[in-house]
C-alpha cells in the first residue's frame, strides 16, 4: 500500500505546485512557532539556507508526529540580503522599502524541503537562487505596489515572480520551483524513491 502524502503547509503556491504535478495529498497545518524555532539559531553561525532546512524539518516532523504512517512534506523559504535574514514585510510601506533596497542589487532565496515519517526526517534538500533586480525608481515601485496590492505581503521578497513581480528583475539564476518556494524536481524524485508516487 502506498503511503499517504501530507503537505505540512497552508501556502497556496506550494499546494498548487504539488497539485499541478499530479500528486495526491492532503494538507495539515504545522503547529510550530517559526520565529521561536528561528531564535534558537541566532548567534550560532547557522546560515540562512540552514535556517530554512531547520524550519522545514520542524514542520514536517511536527505534523508527522500526528500522522506517523504518512509521508509528511515540510518546506520553508528564507531570503538573505547583505548577510541579513529577512521575513515577510508587515505592511505596504515595509514592502516599498524592501523593493527600494533590492533595486539594482542581488538577493538570495533558499527553499528547503523535508520529508518525515514516524516523526523523523527521512529526506531533505535545499535549493538556492540568486535574484538580481533591475534598477527601480521610487515612482515605479509605488505604481507596481498599487497594482499588485496586498499580494506583495504574502512573499518574503514582496513580489511574486509567477505574476507581475517578474517585471522587477534583470537576471535570475536558479530553479523556478525553488524561487516559488518548493524545490519540486528533487522532491518528486524522493517521493518516487520512497514508493509514494508512480515511478
Amino acid at each position: 500500500m502506498t503511503a499517504k502524502i501530507i503537505l505540512a503547509s497552508t501556502s497556496p503556491f506550494r499546494r498548487a505546485l504539488l497539485a499541478n504535478a499530479g500528486v495526491d495529498f492532503s494538507v495539515d497545518r504545522p503547529r510550530i512557532d517559526e520565529r521561536a524555532v528561528e531564535q534558537t539559531t541566532h548567534g550560532s553561525g547557522v546560515t540562512p539556507d540552514e535556517v530554512g532546512l531547520i524550519l522545514a524539518r520542524a514542520k514536517a516532523e511536527e505534523v508527522s508526529g500526528r500522522h506517523p504512517e504518512s509521508l509528511v512534506i515540510g518546506s520553508d523559504q528564507t531570503l538573505a540580503f547583505e548577510d541579513e535574514l529577512l521575513h515577510k514585510p508587515n505592511d505596504m510601506e515595509a514592502a516599498r522599502r524592501r523593493l527600494l533596497a533590492f533595486s539594482g542589487r542581488t538577493h538570495f532565496l533558499h527553499s528547503a524541503v523535508a520529508i518525515a515519517r514516524n516523526g523523523q526526517t527521512v529526506w531533505s534538500h535545499v535549493g538556492g537562487a540568486a535574484m538580481t533586480m533591475r534598477p527601480l525608481s521610487p515612482a515605479f515601485i509605488g505604481r507596481h505596489l498599487a497594482r499588485v496590492g496586498e499580494k506583495a505581503l504574502s512573499s518574503v521578497g514582496a513580489y511574486q515572480i509567477e505574476g507581475e513581480g517578474i517585471q522587477l528583475f534583470e537576471r535570475i539564476e536558479g530553479d523556478h520551483f525553488t524561487i516559488v518556494g518548493l524545490p519540486l524536481l528533487p522532491l518528486l524524485e524522493a517521493l518516487r524513491r520512497l514508493g509514494a508516487i508512480d515511478g
